[in-house]
């Protein structure tokens, strides 16, 4: 028996839920629908009055959460998609996430984004938002990439006193399986070494986690050994386990599916080439998903975003730097 990326986030609910009388679940069609991608399926039956549908306002969602959390509880927000969260972009970033900076009040939320692309979906549901969110002080952003990873950091998340932007991926919601369910979890923070290599560092999170680990694979046919880093969390952002690599290969390419434009990698970057120069054997590269909305018609998202192929290429390009 198999469980998927989307059941392990419904099983870290549902524990959640069943753990803590002060968990609850609130977000458009989360009760009786079950979600608009059966995140929640059933749980409104397992817990009566504690998995809530909630009214089409991202804001009104998000303040809500806000003063339950100052009251005691601990709500999990499930937007619909990604996208939407900028209706309660307010809320976010200039009340949950200053809460406790301005009043030392606790404010643990969760706020469940699903993120990225899949084919079809088009501009409005397929952003990668975590970039925005880690630019503000006060925010967790987790970006699981495996379903142990979605279960084990939901479950933590929902137990951080801090409001966390959960990014789960909509395209391994059902691509990914694991034969069970994790006892044991690395801690938010820290990043996993998704494959051991010696001739350059893919650093990646999220989908493009799998997409690297396709290219390694493909590369180490021709003799190339590509070292994969799995950040796990975005912030914070594990940079010793990012340098440490770096020094056994001396190359970096930085992998994500947002926009060029500023964001995750570009950090990554930033970072090497501020703290770990001197570890460099050639400059560092990053490789994002095409400056422009994200297509509809599934042949040009497929080449919108980095894959498996353009990866193995830009590594080439890093190799012969």
């Amino acid at each position: 028996m198999s469980i998927t990326y989307l059941e392990a986030i419904r099983e870290a609910q549902a524990r959640a839920l069943s753990e803590d009388p002060r968990v609850y679940i609130y977000g458009q069609d989360v009760g009786a629908f079950g979600g608009a991608f059966k995140a929640t399926k059933n749980l409104a039956g397992e817990f009566p009055g504690r998995v809530l549908d909630s009214p089409i306002s991202e804001d009104a969602m998000v303040g809500s959460a806000i003063g339950a959390a100052i009251e005691g509880l601990r709500p999990i927000i499930e937007m619909q998609y990604a996208d939407f969260s900028t209706v309660g972009f307010n809320q976010i970033v200039n009340n949950a996430a200053t809460l406790f900076w301005r009043t030392q009040t606790k404010c643990p939320i969760v706020i469940r984004l699903p993120s990225g692309g899949t084919p079809g979906s088009g501009p409005f549901h397929s952003q990668s938002m975590e970039a925005l969110y880690a630019t503000y002080p006060g925010l967790i952003v987790m970006t699981p990439a495996t379903v142990e990873d979605a279960y084990s950091m939901l479950l933590e998340a929902v137990q951080i006193d801090d409001p966390v932007i959960f990014c789960e991926h909509k395209y391994l919601y059902y691509h990914l399986k694991a034969e069970a369910l994790p006892t044991e979890a690395m801690p938010t923070g820290k990043a996993r070494i998704a494959r051991m290599g010696r001739d350059a560092t893919v650093v990646t999170y999220s989908a493009m986690v799998h997409e690297a680990l396709a290219m390694a694979e493909e590369l180490a046919r021709e003799g190339i050994e590509v070292e994969v880093v799995d950040l796990r969390s975005i912030k914070p952002l594990d940079t010793d386990t990012v340098l440490a690599s770096v020094a056994r290969t001396g190359r970096l390419l930085a992998v994500g599916e947002a926009w060029p434009w500023g964001g995750v990698t570009a950090e990554i970057v930033a970072r090497v080439a501020c703290d770990g120069y001197n570890l460099l054997d050639a400059a560092p590269m990053r490789l994002n998903a095409k400056e422009t909305p994200v297509p509809f018609h599934p042949n040009l998202w497929g080449t919108h975003r980095p894959t498996a192929r353009t990866i193995a290429r830009a590594v080439k390009d890093l190799l012969r730097r």
